[in-house]
């Protein structure tokens, strides 16, 4: 199964923002990678590199490869509505995604692999695929045996975000997906009309 697998803290600190999480080295060192670091006098970045810049900050922020996020492009650009927010929310809309999102795993990463492993169900069926696309009214859940993992407990409890577009009981360890989120209510700092204009070229 392909995944990035590098430098997480070189590729936040390219993009200027922990796209990954928190991060303390990125804290540490918040400008961008590189033998000379801040006082590399950088030029002006061309309209495609801007782009581009923007497309790979989506890739690595919601975990996905190129071949990939081309499909939902693709599939987004089919779509009725803005090419851009729909891409946005087949984003939102992933298994891996929802899992991070209910705060059953600390990052995307973590989601996946507990998808991967066999952790999560998807309306009361084991689910392996982090890929898999979630609809409104789905129940997404942690499987019985999975319930006491230690990686599962620390990550709700350490958990404070709250979304509109989920619900989640911590009696069960069950989240429903409630409707797909609206661009406002998406909180990734992405550009996506940016990365329309580069796959429209």
């Amino acid at each position: 199964m392909a995944r990035y697998t590098g430098p997480k803290t070189k590729i936040a600190r390219k993009f200027g923002e922990p796209i990954f999480g928190a991060d303390k080295s990125f804290e540490k060192r918040n400008y961008p990678p590189g033998q000379h670091g801040n006082t590399r006098r950088r030029g002006k970045k061309s309209e495609y590199a801007i782009q581009l810049m923007e497309k790979q900050k989506a890739k690595y922020s919601y975990g996905i490869l190129e071949r990939q996020f081309r499909i939902l492009f693709e599939r987004a650009n089919r779509s009725k509505g803005v090419t851009g927010e729909v891409l946005l929310q087949l984003c939102e809309s992933r298994l891996d995604n929802v899992v991070y999102r209910l705060g059953i795993a600390p990052t995307r990463s973590a989601a996946r692999q507990l998808v991967s492993h066999r952790h999560i169900t998807v309306n009361g069926s084991l689910n392996n695929i982090p890929s898999t696309h979630i609809k409104a009214g789905d129940v997404i859940g942690v499987r019985e045996k999975s319930k006491s993992l230690t990686t599962i407990t620390h990550s709700l409890e350490r958990n404070s975000s709250v979304y509109e577009w989920l619900t989640f009981n911590n009696e069960t360890l069950e989240g429903t997906f409630v409707a797909t989120p609206l661009r406002l209510q998406i909180p990734e700092n992405i550009k996506e009309q940016l990365i329309v204009e580069l796959y429209s070229k």
